[in-house]
C-alpha cells in the first residue's frame, strides 16, 4: 500500500524486519538528537544503572530498576509522538483540546517518574543505610 505525499516521496509498508528496525533506530536517533527531556532521561538510566552495579543490587531489584527505567523512556515516546501528532493537526495555533492532549500525554511522564523514583527508593535506601 502506498500513499503520495506532498513532497513527491511515497510511503510504503516495510519489506523486511531489517527495515523496520532501521526506521525503529531512526526514530531512537531522533529522540537523542531533538528531544531534551529523553536525552535527560537516558543519562539519568545510565547514572541509575552505574549505581546498581556498584551498590551490587541483586537480580530481583535488577528487573524492578530496569522495570522503572524503560517506562519512563517509554512515556517519553509515547509524549513525544502525542505531541508530534498534535503538531502535525493544529499547526502553530493555539486549540484547547490539543493542550489537553499534550498535558496528559506530558502527566503519563509524570506519573512514570514517580513510579521510578519510589522504586529508586525502595531498593536503594535499604542498601545505602543498611536497613
Amino acid at each position: 500500500m502506498t500513499m503520495g505525499l506532498k513532497d513527491k516521496k511515497v510511503v510504503r509498508k516495510n519489506r523486511s524486519f531489517v527495515e523496520s528496525f532501521k526506521h525503529a533506530f531512526d526514530g531512537l536517533v531522533i529522540l537523542c538528537k531533538t528531544e531534551r527531556n529523553f536525552r535527560f532521561h537516558l543519562i539519568a538510566s545510565l547514572v541509575v544503572v552505574i549505581m546498581s552495579f556498584v551498590l551490587k543490587i541483586d537480580l530481583s531489584q535488577w528487573v524492578w530498576i530496569l522495570l522503572a527505567i524503560f517506562m519512563v523512556l517509554i512515556a517519553e515516546v509515547v509524549n513525544t509522538l502525542c505531541e508530534s501528532i498534535v503538531n502535525l493537526i493544529v499547526g502553530n495555533k493555539y486549540d484547547e483540546i490539543a493542550k489537553k492532549a499534550k498535558d496528559v500525554a506530558a502527566a503519563g511522564v509524570v506519573i512514570a517518574s514517580i513510579f521510578a523514583a519510589i522504586i529508586g527508593l525502595l531498593v536503594y535506601v535499604p542498601i545505602i543505610f543498611g536497613l
